[in-house]
């Protein structure tokens, strides 16, 4: 049987416990506890949307809950729902669900609203993949390994980086259907905390009542904001989602910033530049603390708040920053009508700088301050492996450096982890690993782990201000063409056991029937050279790697490509899987047992890569539509980067030998540079197919363009043929 239900969306009350859509004797069914919730509502409508195959009219009809129903919405807690469940089975964790088969019938039993709403988009998403039919509907059992599973958005209001790649962002973030689409997105990937970070954001939200000179807007204006917040959080609960506003410390509006400048008030805020000494004012602590409370107290959807302590904070002990805190912050949420959940963001800083680092006495001291917090729910928040999550599965760093036990030994009771897993790596190619994901959580999702934000610091995913214009282009914002990243982070952190048939449907419904597999294996196959190289050259902030650019950059200055003298000396990573170039050849044979040489790498990744070759040649031979060319050429862009990075590889270990061994295999050098040359302008043409080849990339010099990092490829030809630079490169 079909159900066939049309894309308008009706709801019936029936004896004020049950929701019915019905059509032609199909009935859809929300059960007794759900007959108010907002989750399932949405649900339901996104079920109805997906049900639209025949495109026939909604029949409305008000029905008993007796009257046979195809499709039923239950909560495990229901007297209904005991009849379809297995004997003896253990009841649902939190946000899980299950979908059972009963003849012509599909039950959803959720473990809460949650999880009803997750078992129901599933059952639309089925729907949409088989064509409307519900007898394909497959029986599932799925439940959260990470209940924590948030995105990490910055907005470009007070942005933490001044840029035009940030600041033309600002008319799509007020933009109310950019926000629909992507909580769309965020709902159908299980993610359930959306997290919005600004260096000082509350001026857009409030205006304090004893400091309105904080807030620039007049009535009007501000009026608009408010409705734009409001609306927002409450788009987010329709779907299941916390929102979180994270901001950093002592940063004040501009306008506060500046008229205050005479009271001593520290003019960082203006610009605003996130380095700099901490302003100690005491009015600045009392806008801090009363603007908090304000926030919270004015918007009862807003679910939490988090803080760092690190830039802006420079020139204060660790002690002095957290007190800071006692009487800023902490001090404006225990003054509010509510108490809020809180992200704590840490270690970041065991002294007086706010580069980063790290100690054991800091780690003790924060965690004592964590746990002394009266909140709902407290989180520690750790940078996984720093700027550069897509890096190795194993975890090597946090800001700052290494991190003790002393955050888990012994097994916190008041808090729990949340990693953020940063992307500063790829911002144009798409990523789709789902290997990687799963060893990252089986790596690092102890039980103290509630979960991860994933997500840029540097990158807004909204306007997409990078394509060209053409038939190719099937999506509207940025974050669109990542889709299989947010698909496969979001299923994955909720059900690490999703099998890849889950993302070989979804591709082969963009790629073409027959397609998933290949795929698949080809999306990981391309991005494990993005792992790779991240993984053997060490990034820490966010400008010391770019993995997609083969670089690193700097505030104002050209990009500075890694060139071979870099590559045969820059430290690893993955220390327990890799060796440099240098340590490789100089070391001894029991310095590095069960390690992988250069040239191995190199080996395996010209592997692959063939491999690669062959299954893009196949997707092609497909007739790939427009919308699915443009991923497959992404793919061809990663090939063409795996190549350089191999051949680089090759390059570096011939210069090593003669600089450092006095075997000179310069010549053998050059010739694998050569090839480099070449597959840069591959690489980079493929880059260039689809996108623009230069676009404004954060708070560079100039536009960055691949292409014209041509010139510094070439001149690793010089380089090998001269003398090893007498210290270190970067």
């Amino acid at each position: 049987m079909k159900l066939k239900i049309a894309l308008s969306f009706a709801v019936t009350m029936v004896t004020g416990i049950l929701l019915c859509l019905t059509v032609q004797g199909a009935t859809i069914i929300a059960a007794t506890g759900y007959a108010n919730s907002r989750m399932v509502n949405y649900a339901l409508k996104k079920l109805d949307e997906a049900s639209t195959v025949t495109g026939n009219s909604l029949v409305k009809k008000a029905m008993s809950y007796k009257t046979m129903a195809n499709v039923m919405v239950l909560g495990q807690t229901d007297g209904l729902a005991f009849r379809y469940l297995p004997a003896g089975e253990k009841p649902l964790i939190a946000e899980g669900f299950r979908i059972i088969r009963d003849g012509a019938r599909v039950v959803v039993i959720g473990a809460d609203e949650k999880g009803a709403m997750y078992g129901t988009l599933d059952v639309a998403e089925q729907l949409k993949a088989n064509g409307g039919n519900l007898q394909l509907v497959k029986e599932k059992k799925e439940e959260p390994r990470l209940r924590f599973r948030g995105i990490k958005f910055n907005l470009p209001f007070v942005a933490y980086r001044s840029s035009i790649s940030l600041t033309q962002q600002d008319y799509v973030i007020r933009d109310p259907k950019f926000w629909e689409t992507f909580l769309d997105m965020m709902a159908a990937n299980r993610y359930n905390v959306l997290s919005l970070w600004s260096l000082h954001p509350y001026h857009y939200m409030i205006r304090a009542k004893n400091f309105p000179e904080a807030c620039p807007f007049d009535d009007v204006e501000l009026l608009a904001m408010k409705q734009f917040w409001t609306n927002l959080f409450k788009m987010a609960h329709d779907r299941g989602i916390e929102t979180y506003i994270i901001n950093w410390n002592t940063f004040v509006s501009p306008s506060f910033a500046l008229a205050h400048k005479k009271d001593g008030v520290i003019q960082y805020s203006v610009t605003p530049a996130f380095g700099g000494n901490q302003d100690t004012t005491k009015l600045v602590e009392q806008y801090t603390r009363e603007t908090l409370t304000q926030v919270i107290n004015e918007y009862p959807d807003l679910d939490g708040l988090g803080i760092t302590i690190g830039e802006g904070m420079g020139g204060r002990t660790p002690q002095q920053r957290r007190d800071w805190l006692d009487r800023t912050i902490f001090a404006g949420m225990k003054a509010a009508n509510r108490k809020i959940k809180f992200v704590y963001r840490a270690p970041l800083s065991a002294n007086t700088g706010s580069g980063g680092s790290t100690s054991e006495d800091n780690d003790i001291a924060s965690r004592k301050h964590v746990e002394s917090l009266d909140v709902t729910d407290a989180f520690v928040e750790f940078k996984y492996n720093w700027s550069h999550g897509h890096s190795s599965p194993k975890l090597f760093m946090v800001h700052g450096g290494k991190l003790t036990d002393k955050y888990y030994n012994p097994f916190p009771t008041k808090y729990k982890y949340v990693w953020t897993v940063r992307n500063e790596d790829f911002y144009r190619l798409r990523w789709g690993n789902s290997d990687f994901i799963r060893e990252f959580i089986k790596n690092n999702g102890e039980a103290y782990v509630a979960g991860c934000f994933i997500g840029s610091e540097i990158f807004t995913p909204a306007l997409d201000y990078t394509s060209l214009s053409g038939p190719f282009k099937t999506w509207d914002y940025h974050f669109q063409r990542q889709w299989l990243w947010y698909a496969m982070w979001g299923r994955l952190m909720y059900d690490d056991k999703t099998p890849d048939a889950t993302f070989e449907q979804m591709l082969a419904a963009k790629y073409g029937k027959g397609t998933g597999p290949a795929a698949l294996q080809a999306w990981k196959i391309a991005t494990n050279n993005q792992l790779k190289f991240a993984s053997f050259h060490s990034g820490t902030a966010d400008a010391q790697l770019y993995t997609e650019g083969f670089c690193d950059w700097a505030p104002d200055k050209p990009v500075r490509l890694f060139d071979i003298n870099n590559i045969i000396t820059h430290p690893v990573l993955d220390s327990t899987l890799y060796v440099n170039i240098h340590d490789w050849e100089t070391a001894g044979e029991k310095t590095r047992p069960g390690k992988m040489s250069p040239l191995q790498l190199a080996a395996e990744l010209d592997k692959d890569n063939a491999k690669l070759f062959t299954l893009i040649t196949q997707l092609k031979a497909k007739g790939l539509s427009p919308g699915a060319a443009v991923e497959v050429n992404d793919m061809l862009a990663w090939y063409w980067f795996g190549r350089y990075f191999a051949d680089k590889l090759k390059a570096g270990v011939a210069v090593a030998r003669y600089r450092y061994k006095g075997k000179d295999e310069r010549q053998q050098a050059v010739a694998y540079l050569k090839q480099c040359s070449s597959h840069w302008a591959n690489y980079a043409g493929a880059v260039a197919k689809y996108n623009k080849e230069s676009f404004q990339f954060i708070i560079i010099s100039g536009l960055f363009s691949l292409k014209s990092m041509q010139p510094q490829v070439d001149h690793d030809i010089e380089l090998a043929m001269g003398p090893a630079p007498s210290t270190k490169t970067k």
